[in-house]
């Protein structure tokens, strides 16, 4: 595929999403109930019951998609109007395999609390909020206020999407190997994406993990950390090791990689243990191209890219959490949702093989698994 297609493609359809009608409008009676004078009544009707939004409106099916362009797929901080095409391509798969409408809101502010109080101030028209490609920190501070003060789901999906999926992953991959939550994990990047995914491995049962930041191990005797990375000291390295991504790969079962692309070499491959798990997820260019990874001894390779087996895709979580947390009505979506979402969605691939270790996301069932899991 020539990706520059890409930019004929959005010219010719001038964007991805529109709206379109659930109910008839097609005579007079037909526009006296939907609009003028009939809509009068509901919008009575919802001004003294705020809580039958859902059961009224277009509440009970619709998804706010958030973001401030900060951090917007691996290109970085572009601000809101770059975020734009990646946020309606969002709503798009949300719609096309959840059967969720969603929107993209692209904010032109980058200030937490302008964020925080955009979003419930829009929360009246929306069951839930996927808050997306906003920096870290920020998007921790963000995401826990969002959670605290709205009565409806939040939740950053380039954090627990992620972490769905790679714990989905990663529980049929060490079936293939033969190994058991006692593995050695290392994961490289300690942004958005590696916290949530080093939280949820943990509270699965995964104990030994080294998270690595662009400095090296993240450990007791480095200075300066954040106060998401001093969290992640209590909980990781328990070894207290120390060193670059190369020292710290070494004797390792597993690579989790969300960071930048070319990070480690055959070399590193070799130095892992045998029969090595490979999760190389940044994008476009993976931390190691998975043929470099086989030939070097990896015996499972997963990328982000379609192109190659074992893609690792939010696309497989996002819509059916949603979908879930739509129709149970769920305000708060929890770890112990998402560890049985993981779990459900590892169950859909019968016999796992190094080649295949999770669904492509156009197999039949993964919105119904990962959606039972969200109640």
């Amino acid at each position: 595929m020539n990706y520059m297609d890409s930019i004929a493609y959005h010219k010719k359809y001038k964007g991805k999403i529109g709206t379109e009608l659930k109910s008839p409008i097609n005579n007079k009676s037909d526009l006296s109930l939907a609009y003028t004078p009939g809509v009068a009544k509901v919008s009575l009707e919802l001004a003294k019951n705020n809580n039958k939004a859902s059961e009224l409106s277009l509440k009970s099916n619709t998804i706010a998609v958030l973001s401030d362009g900060s951090a917007v797929l691996g290109l970085g901080n572009i601000g809101a109007y770059g975020a734009i095409p990646v946020m309606e391509g969002k709503a798009a798969l949300f719609k096309k395999f959840g059967g969720v409408d969603a929107f993209p809101i692209c904010v032109n502010t980058q200030n937490n609390e302008e964020i925080i109080a955009l979003a419930k101030n829009i929360a009246p028209v929306f069951g839930g909020i996927n808050l997306e490609d906003i920096e870290a920190p920020r998007c921790f501070e963000i995401e826990r206020r969002l959670i605290k003060e709205l009565g409806i789901p939040v939740m950053h999906d380039d954090q627990h999407g992620t972490a769905v999926v790679v714990l989905a992953a990663l529980i049929n991959a060490i079936k293939v190997v033969k190994k058991d939550k006692d593995v050695k994990i290392m994961i490289n990047g300690a942004g958005a994406a590696g916290t949530a995914v080093c939280d949820l491995l943990l509270e699965y049962g995964f104990k030994n993990i080294v998270i690595c930041d662009s400095k090296g191990a993240i450990s007791k005797k480095r200075n300066g950390l954040n106060e998401e990375k001093k969290r992640l000291v209590k909980v990781t390295n328990k070894n207290n090791e120390v060193g670059d991504i190369h020292q710290i790969i070494k004797n390792k079962d597993v690579f989790i990689g969300v960071s930048r692309g070319n990070l480690i070499d055959e070399n590193d491959i070799k130095n892992m243990n045998s029969e090595a798990i490979i999760f190389a997820m940044a994008n476009p260019v993976p931390e190691i191209m998975p043929d470099v990874a086989k030939a070097a001894g990896a015996l499972i390779v997963a990328t982000g890219r379609s192109d190659f087996d074992n893609q690792i895709n939010n696309v497989l979580a996002f819509p059916g959490i949603f979908r879930g947390a739509l129709d149970n009505k769920v305000k708060r979506i929890t770890n112990k949702m998402l560890i049985q979402a993981a779990i459900n969605l590892s169950k859909l691939v019968k016999k796992p093989t190094a080649e295949k270790i999770i669904p492509n996301p156009f197999e039949k069932g993964i919105v119904k698994a990962v959606s039972s899991a969200i109640k």
